[in-house]
């Protein structure tokens, strides 16, 4: 199965059942993310360019799905950030033309991008990462909250099921950023909302896990969240 579009793929989980709620996927961690947040568990993903020979190209990954078809039922876009690549639609096009529904993880960069795919993806994940406010110091400098709402604006309007998520890091979130959020997100009218447990990265020496239990264990927090959104619950 020849293929010719520009996509990187740094890494990729051949059968997953966690990333696409509901479905039997294949992710593919596509290359390259502008954003430096402190918490980042793929790390490895954040340059535009992966060093030496990939381990996935496009057409391998192509050629695994059309093997894997009865087996699996959709495949994720995730990353770093999918809406870096330019290659996105064509990759989601070409994906979707073998039977597969598609997924999205995306943290709202570039609301411009994401239009052009929203017509052809079945669900997506939006990693807000705090209160307007603290954007900032939680993407690694980057004033990326109005493209973030931007995104959840687009998402809202177009109908598709999504889901927005909130990875809650006690070095940079406090309950009282968390009641913040999920104000604004259900003044926006969002249905699913998740808090997900930080997990120390690698670099990371200060953080305990009690200290990451207890941001996501406040009492008065889970039962406001809990009444504001269809669905909500605390990933652990």
């Amino acid at each position: 199965m020849p293929v010719n579009i520009e996509i990187l793929i740094g890494d990729a989980t051949p059968f997953s059942i966690v990333d696409f709620p509901d479905h039997i996927a294949a992710v593919a961690f596509l290359q390259g993310c502008p954003w430096r947040c402190p918490f980042c568990y793929n790390a490895s993903l954040q340059p535009v360019k992966s060093e030496g020979q990939p381990m996935w190209t496009f057409e391998k990954f192509l050629n695994f799905l059309q093997r894997r078809k009865g087996v699996l039922d959709a495949v994720v876009f995730s990353g770093g950030e999918p809406l870096m690549q330019k290659g996105l639609l064509d990759a989601v096009l070409a994906v979707k033309d073998l039977g597969y529904v598609i997924g999205l993880h995306t943290g709202g960069y570039r609301p411009d991008a994401l239009i052009k795919v929203l017509p052809y993806i079945d669900w997506a994940g939006l990693d807000i990462k705090g209160p307007k406010a603290k954007y900032k110091a939680l993407t690694g400098g980057f004033d990326a909250f109005s493209d973030m709402e931007k995104s959840l604006d687009l998402l809202l309007q177009s109908g598709i099921h999504f889901e927005c998520r909130t990875t809650c890091d006690p070095r940079g979130l406090t309950v009282d950023d968390l009641f913040e959020l999920g104000t604004f997100l259900k003044n926006k009218g969002v249905k699913e909302y998740y808090l997900q447990k930080y997990r120390p990265i690698e670099d990371d020496k200060t953080t305990s896990d009690s200290a990451c239990e207890s941001l996501i264990s406040d009492e008065k927090l889970i039962s406001f969240l809990s009444g504001a959104f269809e669905k909500f619950e605390v990933r652990r």
